[in-house]
């Protein structure tokens, strides 16, 4: 057991010396495995082949707001001494450090450590009690913490390239920046309203604005009433009487978030074609252009029957990050918060009860 402790303590040593230099040898540091969202446990057999193995059944679960269950993570597990120099590259790692030198369970990070990019989470605990009962309790921590470093990747890749026709658009009717994936290629414009998608019409992404009044604006209720308004009367189907509008106001789940520093509203659930078969998922940011005292509303939605739909939507989820209203700073950090600390559980346990 000691001599475990002495290798995972001199891994996030070597990570931590690492990361802190990678700016002076980043060439050095190789390109990582695995793919987005794909996650390695580096673990015992005693703290992970448990039938009620915390970590694994958080890694497991569904991610919301999608029409069929899809797991949150691809998840392959390895024992520590198979943890070598080829396992150490991986993209997404959480380490396990359970031993009774430690008073309480913690979680610790390393960004880049072996390879780029690349997030290794630590997870220290003095025993499987207590390592289960936090996992557990911060489960949502876990998830969120991979997710947005996912994000972080894919929002990296759009500032290097993304649509230009978009951002041109959006630049135009609303005097506002945004970074969408290369592959919308159809557009449509009405008032105050944007539709781009792509040729087979599984990514969408619409914007709209309407003036600030309501002080109701920033409730589930308000949200689909607006968003259906919205889209009636902009997105209709192939016949008379189709028109998209959200499915059912029960499973949409609204959180507040930040968004470059700013105040956001987050919803996400399920949109359908009144009078035809048409349907998936959606995700929208609403936020506040004070410059103007409107209300900016992006979205983004899959059509995609019968198949997977996680990459795609969180593909698009991403790109609503990188929306730049008038009022936002230029010059700002990557959109999507990565951090990993005790005052960040606490947020996402308040954020969880709204």
């Amino acid at each position: 057991m000691k001599r475990l402790a002495f290798y995972f303590s001199l891994v996030v040593l070597v990570g931590i010396i690492t990361s802190c230099s990678q700016g002076k040898k980043s060439h050095l540091i190789p390109l990582s495995s695995g793919r987005p969202y794909e996650v390695l446990v580096v673990a015992d057999d005693l703290f992970w082949s448990n039938p009620d193995s915390a970590l694994f059944h958080v890694l497991d679960t569904d991610v919301p707001g999608l029409p069929q269950s899809e797991r949150s993570f691809r998840i392959s597990r390895i024992r520590p001494s198979f943890f070598d120099r080829s396992m150490s590259i991986f993209r997404n790692i959480i380490l396990l450090d359970i031993q009774d030198i430690y008073t309480q369970t913690k979680f610790k990070f390393v960004r880049n450590a072996y390879a780029a990019p690349q997030m290794i989470l630590t997870i220290q605990s003095p025993n499987l009690e207590d390592f289960s009962q936090y996992v557990s309790t911060h489960g949502q921590v876990i998830i969120d913490f991979f997710t947005h470093a996912e994000m972080n990747r894919r929002i990296n890749l759009l500032k290097k390239e993304h649509n230009g026709h978009v951002s041109t658009k959006v630049n135009s009717m609303f005097g506002c920046d945004i970074w969408m994936p290369n592959e919308l290629t159809s557009f449509k414009e009405g008032k105050d309203f944007f539709w781009a998608s792509s040729g087979r019409n599984d990514l969408n992404f619409i914007m709209y604005s309407f003036p600030f009044r309501d002080p109701h604006t920033f409730t589930k209720e308000y949200f689909i009433h607006k968003r259906d308004s919205v889209l009636k009367i902009n997105l209709l189907g192939s016949r008379e009487g189709m028109y998209m509008e959200t499915a059912d106001s029960l499973f949409v789940d609204v959180a507040n978030i930040s968004v470059r520093g700013d105040y956001a509203f987050e919803a996400r659930g399920l949109w359908e074609m009144k009078n035809d078969a048409m349907g998936g998922p959606f995700v929208s940011h609403v936020r506040i252009d004070r410059t103007h005292a409107r209300v900016i509303v992006v979205e983004g939605f899959v059509f995609k029957p019968e198949k997977k739909k996680r990459d795609l939507m969180r593909k698009l989820e991403a790109a609503l990050y990188t929306l730049t209203l008038p009022n936002d700073k230029e010059n700002v950090e990557i959109p999507v918060d990565s951090s990993i600390n005790e005052m960040k559980i606490k947020e996402t346990k308040a954020s969880r009860s709204l």
